[in-house]
């Protein structure tokens, strides 16, 4: 499994009714991707709090092979005409749980990196924890600068830092549930 995601920030005075609309009229186009398990589409807005306007999808992907078909598809074309090509992060899927709103529709969600450093104990910052209201939450890791990162999707959360306008989830059901190592 591998978790992926890119940031386009946009101007302070863009107009976000422009990515709502976008996310309203495009988001069903994954509902069906073969080997995604999820795309939650994330969005911050300065008319919400946030210090930025930023488009910023989630995946959790299930295959290898549906990410790559998606990344060289026309889908991320047509995404890379419209505001350039974005740098895509990309990390290796530790973990995966699914939380007590794991039925629910998620509306919310909060990503946190944190570095880890050569004295940590794997196990140690790894741990996770589902809360009430948790839809799932995925830990995935960089070794290249050993950075761990925590997506959490919550069915409702004001104070998570990302709305979700959509959530695409072909084969949510099919991605692996706990620890993988």
């Amino acid at each position: 499994m591998h978790a992926m995601q890119y940031e386009i920030t946009l101007p302070a005075d863009y107009d976000m009714g422009i990515i709502r609309e976008r996310v309203a009229s495009k988001g069903a186009l994954l509902d069906g991707w073969p080997g995604l398990g999820l795309k939650a589409y994330c969005v911050r807005e300065r008319a919400e709090g946030s210090p930025v306007n930023q488009y910023s999808p989630f995946y959790l992907w299930r295959t290898v092979e549906g990410m790559n078909t998606f990344l060289w598809g026309d889908g991320f074309r047509g995404l890379c005409e419209s505001f350039g090509r974005p740098v895509v992060q990309q990390w290796t899927a530790l973990a995966f749980l699914r939380g007590p709103a794991w039925t629910g529709r998620p509306t919310r969600a909060s990503k946190v990196t944190t570095r880890i450093t050569p004295e940590e104990i794997p196990d140690a910052v790894t741990e996770l924890r589902v809360e009430d209201g948790v839809h799932s939450v995925a830990l995935a890791v960089d070794t290249r600068g050993w950075e761990l990162v925590r997506f959490t999707l919550y069915e409702d959360n004001p104070a998570a830092e990302y709305t979700v306008r959509h959530l695409s989830a072909p084969e949510l059901d099919r991605l692996p549930v706990g620890r993988h190592w």
